[in-house]
């Protein structure tokens, strides 16, 4: 067991790494998986690869708790709602619809025919590309949306469209999807990187839920365990990550992670295509 709860650790290291830099989680597990294995069911390693994101996902209620909790209780315990905040949910919302409708209904159909390797390395290539394009695109223009409460209704729409698309392809990024489709349509990397790690809160702690319920909550002492070391891994490297990224975007652009998103679509087609088959 104290092999696997090293490897839940690493697996946990990976989770927080590769969630919130746009460059694909689910390629990396996926290149993981092929060279650390844990001892577990094939139905409880396909729940702790969704549910350790509630680690990470607890890194951004940390960081951001100021600006995502709508009541403010600092004059007193009755409370002030944000009205700013309500409205940073609705648009977070608004932005959730197309991939939760997309998930409820093809969620296994999705997984079944679309989760393999070739999939995800073209979704990284593409994505890869999508950056180096957008950026090159945006260079010396200033931002239409600056600020997180000037992005619209319509924005967080169509940044919802960009996670769909995530949805539907594994290896696109969800942080990725998300933060490309913020940046074609105007908004700063800041913003965009923002509206991300929020959009992220009700999207994992969906799909957590869902997996939960599927594999019907009936852990033994050591998948307990596992999962904890994983989740709280994550929450820890999350942490760190986070600030990281908010800082370099802060001066640099996204062009890195495109061309690493490429290298790694390239070194995916060349194993599974080339040497595993």
């Amino acid at each position: 067991m104290g092999m696997d709860v090293l490897k839940a650790i690493l697996f946990g290291v990976v989770e927080g790494i590769t969630e919130w830099l746009p460059i694909s989680s689910t390629g990396h597990m996926i290149l993981l998986d092929e060279f650390v294995h844990m001892n577990v069911s094939q139905e409880f390693w396909d729940m702790f690869l969704v549910v350790i994101q509630l680690g990470a996902i607890l890194a951004v209620v940390v960081l951001y708790w100021n600006k995502i909790f709508p009541f403010d209780f600092s004059g007193g315990a009755k409370g002030v709602i944000r009205r700013d905040v309500f409205t940073l949910w609705f648009k977070i919302l608004v932005s959730c619809i197309p991939a939760a409708v997309v998930g409820l209904l093809f969620d296994e159909i999705l997984e079944k025919y679309l989760y393999n390797a070739v999939t995800v390395a073209i979704m990284l290539i593409l994505f890869g590309v999508g950056f180096l394009l957008v950026e090159n695109l945006n260079r010396g223009k200033k931002a239409r949306v600056r600020r997180l409460d000037k992005l619209s209704y319509k924005d967080a729409l169509i940044i919802g469209l960009f996670q769909l698309i995530a949805a539907v392809f594994p290896g696109t990024s969800r942080s990725g999807a998300t933060i490309l489709g913020g940046l074609l349509i105007g908004v700063s990397r800041t913003v965009a990187a923002e509206f991300t790690f929020f959009l992220a809160i009700p999207v994992m702690l969906g799909a957590s839920l869902l997996k939960l319920l599927r594999f019907g909550f009936s852990f033994t002492g050591t998948e307990l365990l596992l999962l904890l070391v994983g989740m709280l891994t994550a929450f820890a490297v999350s942490m760190a990550v986070i600030r990281f990224l908010m800082g370099y975007i802060k001066k640099h652009d996204f062009k890195v992670f495109g061309w690493y998103r490429i290298a790694l679509g390239l070194l995916v087609l060349l194993y599974f295509i080339f040497l595993a088959g």
